[in-house]
């Protein structure tokens, strides 16, 4: 491996530089010693800066499924930005953005036909918190302010994501945010080194009905869950699950929000994971595989009786119905990469691509069972997330050193907390699958 010198002249930078970008989710001053630089990508391959060929084994993060670098996107992205790089997003309108809020309907659940655009998962999180707040107020429901999230969910890190998230980290160092409550997640010691659907854990529903009955349903918002957890390692919904969420919410009269973020347009082997686990909610958040990553962007779908609700109490036609939106809502350049990214999904058939590879993947993944370190093996579709048992008096230090021994093996996996993360790209081939394992494996094994 080079030297940090050598890494920082075959990039020409410089330390000033280096120093001047406080980067994101990032150990800063272990990365700065040790810098880690991706300098082209093709594919399911990255480029780093000496020149290596690495396996891009998170599909950039839960991004890119499609492949780095399609040109079908490319010539979108380079079209649009010669066209019209940028239009206003308040008060006037383009022709792509109402072109790829039809075509994101076409891939959701039947009902979920109004397209709210923001520019990522987080965004698209606080519009929805917003919008469920706002909608029982329209509806005279003023009281119902609580939301409820669940313990390991991750919903983005604006307030309202990292008040409805159950990942401790994401908020001890901030404070109080949005008033929120959180059921128990669905990691039971009986479910260990479940292949796809645990079969125990629907029972853990009942507890969000006691939940209901201490706060009552007149002050509760929203229940907002991932149908498969993604950032908090792969943690997929046991049988049965889902449906009696959705079966306690509907009694309840509380909106239901899937955070899609990860799982939408493919990565579970459906368009969505309300279609795959068949449940739909009221409301669902998009962002990431959209665009197959190239341009920023995410989206809020919601019920036409939600979207009928504010333009009904809107007041004048000229008025406002929702005071909330962003300056890059529904990008002209971003709608063309997400039309471009999704015709690629159906053109080339990623998303049955993916049902189709996942039973190799979920023998291949498992087969590390009994390897020293791993404490479980979750997977679902193209996903699997491996958690690790803690070095002592350092639970978050092996997954780091395995990361690292896979990067320099020419492999990207995703580290953090006491997880290793895979989300594999949609044209993965089994050989790739294999060797993408075999060096899991071996980065474990080397392990002290």
């Amino acid at each position: 491996m080079q030297s940090k010198s050598e890494v920082l002249a075959s990039c020409n930078l410089t330390q000033e530089q280096l120093d001047s970008y406080w980067m994101p989710y990032t150990a800063n001053r272990e990365f700065k010693k040790n810098p880690r630089m991706i300098v082209s990508a093709e594919g399911k391959y990255y480029t780093d800066a000496e020149g290596r060929q690495v396996f891009d084994g998170l599909s950039g993060l839960w991004t890119c499924g499609a492949g780095h670098s399609r040109p079908e996107i490319t010539e979108a992205v380079s079209k649009q930005i010669a066209q019209l790089d940028y239009s206003p997003a308040f008060q006037f309108g383009h022709p792509k953005a109402f072109e790829l809020a039809h075509r994101i309907t076409e891939f959701m659940p039947d009902g979920l036909d109004r397209v709210f655009f923001t520019n990522s998962g987080s965004e698209s999180v606080e519009t929805a918190l917003k919008v469920a707040r706002a909608y029982w107020r329209k509806k005279g429901h003023g009281t119902k302010n609580r939301f409820i999230g669940r313990v390991k969910g991750y919903h983005g890190v604006n307030w309202g994501g990292i008040s409805v998230g159950g990942i401790g980290p994401n908020k001890a160092m901030f404070g109080p945010a949005l008033e929120a409550s959180h059921i128990q997640h669905t990691m039971l010691p009986e479910n260990l080194f479940s292949k796809g659907m645990p079969e125990t854990g629907a029972h853990l529903i009942t507890e969000l009905e006691e939940m209901i009955a201490l706060y009552d349903a007149s002050n509760i918002a929203a229940v907002i869950v991932e149908p498969m957890a993604g950032s908090a390692g792969v943690i997929p919904p046991p049988v049965g699950y889902l449906k009696r969420l959705r079966e306690v919410c509907t009694k309840h009269n509380i909106l239901l929000i899937f955070d899609e973020v990860i799982t939408a347009f493919g990565r579970v082997g459906s368009n969505t994971g309300a279609e795959e686990f068949g449940v739909t909610p009221d409301m669902m958040t998009i962002a990431k595989q959209v665009t197959n990553g190239t341009v920023p962007m995410g989206a809020m779908i919601t019920r036409k009786d939600v979207y009928d609700t504010f333009m009904e109490n809107g007041g004048p036609e000229y008025a406002l119905e929702i005071p909330h939106g962003y300056t890059y809502s529904g990008h002209p350049v971003a709608c063309a990469a997400g039309l471009a990214a999704l015709n690629v999904l159906e053109d080339d058939q990623l998303v049955t691509r993916v049902k189709s590879m996942s039973p190799y993947f979920e023998e291949s993944i498992h087969s590390l069972k009994g390897t020293q370190y791993i404490h479980d093996i979750r997977n679902y579709g193209l996903a699997a997330g491996l958690t690790i048992e803690a070095a002592p008096g350092e639970p978050m230090l092996r997954p780091y050193q395995i990361a690292m021994k896979c990067w320099e093996k020419g492999f990207y996996v995703r580290y953090g907390g006491d997880m290793i993360q895979l989300g594999l790209p949609f044209t993965v081939e089994k050989e790739e699958i294999d060797s993408l394992v075999n060096a899991l494996g071996e980065s474990i094994r080397e392990l002290d």
